[in-house]
């Protein structure tokens, strides 16, 4: 097969072994594979040669599992694993895909599985926000724009932080009640904050905090340390809590929520960016340089025994 992989000449086409399934795993022709800020900023060292990295993929179930869990062939799924999703063949967990409904593009279903379960997850564990004040800082990315929506869906009363109004397009129309630049311009303390920039951002989030407040401190799109002197806190932001969040397995049924509520229209894709893989490279540049709202998807085209599996599936249930 074909993947995507790091190397001397950067992120460059090149031919890698099929993978082979595990028992629990389907084989997925891949159609669409998105990319997340942390996967090309954070490019972990010492990756093997050949190594295929990618977190989120969707495409066509070409083999089911071993195991007999898990969607048939044929079947339209979105898939998270922390690699393999940039490539033709990905063999992803049973219990980390979900069925996309026939009126979810798949370009826009591979556009949630990192950043849609990340934001619906930290939205939890603010716990009520019903009524309350919620800061998303870094609400144009990827994470962020599904923050904002998932948020104002859960009661919140959102304020939407972005490093420039050019950046806060359409975030109004997603939930935002307010638009500041930064946590630096709130006009009255937070009860919960979602914060996906790290660095002095963090920090000044957290003196805003409501007492008993909660900070989710979610990524570090900064790429700056975090500094928190407790004496300037106060009183109300000393009493409250800064929280790492980490992303947890298995997907499946935060997957299942996100695309019933895009099928039912409730959450809007946030797609700024997308072409043919071939331009992975441009994607990432845009991305990591801040200049796409919302999410970067790259097309893969479905060929060979695949295409044809998939067309074979598709005669057997018509």
């Amino acid at each position: 097969m074909r993947a995507l992989i790091h190397g001397p000449r950067g992120l460059h086409a090149a031919d890698a072994p099929d993978p082979r399934p595990r028992e629990h795993q389907v084989l997925v022709a891949v159609a669409v594979f998105s990319l997340n800020f942390g996967e090309i900023a954070y490019r972990p060292s010492g990756e093997p040669t050949g190594h295929v990295p990618g977190w989120d993929a969707a495409g066509i179930v070409a083999r089911a599992a071993a195991d007999g869990s898990g969607p048939e062939v044929g079947t339209r799924v979105v898939t998270f694993g922390w690699d393999g999703a940039w490539a033709e063949l990905r063999a992803a967990d049973t219990t980390n895909l979900a069925v996309v409904p026939e009126a979810v593009d798949l370009g826009v279903a591979a556009a949630l599985p990192v950043a849609g379960v990340t934001a619906l997850q930290a939205v939890r564990r603010l716990g009520s926000v019903l009524g309350r004040r919620v800061l998303v800082t870094g609400a144009s990315g990827g994470v962020g724009r599904f923050a904002v929506q998932l948020a104002a869906l859960a009661g919140a009363h959102v304020i939407a932080s972005v490093g420039s109004l050019e950046r806060a397009e359409g975030l109004e129309e997603l939930g935002a009640a307010e638009i500041v630049l930064g946590p630096g311009a709130l006009s009255a303390p937070v009860y919960g904050v979602l914060d996906n920039v790290g660095g002095p951002q963090l920090a000044e989030a957290f003196y805003r905090l409501e007492a008993d407040g909660v900070v989710q401190a979610i990524g570090r799109a900064a790429r700056q340390p975090t500094t928190i002197d407790f004496e300037v806190a106060g009183t109300n932001s000393a009493r409250g809590r800064l929280e790492n969040f980490n992303v947890a397995t298995p997907f499946a049924d935060d997957l299942a929520v996100l695309l019933g509520l895009l099928e039912s229209g409730r959450l809007r894709p946030q797609i700024g960016w997308r072409g043919p893989w071939q331009q992975a490279e441009l994607a990432a540049d845009a991305l990591l340089s801040r200049r796409v709202r919302g999410k970067a998807v790259l097309d893969v085209p479905i060929t060979g025994q695949w295409a044809a599996e998939q067309r074979g599936a598709q005669d057997a249930g018509s």
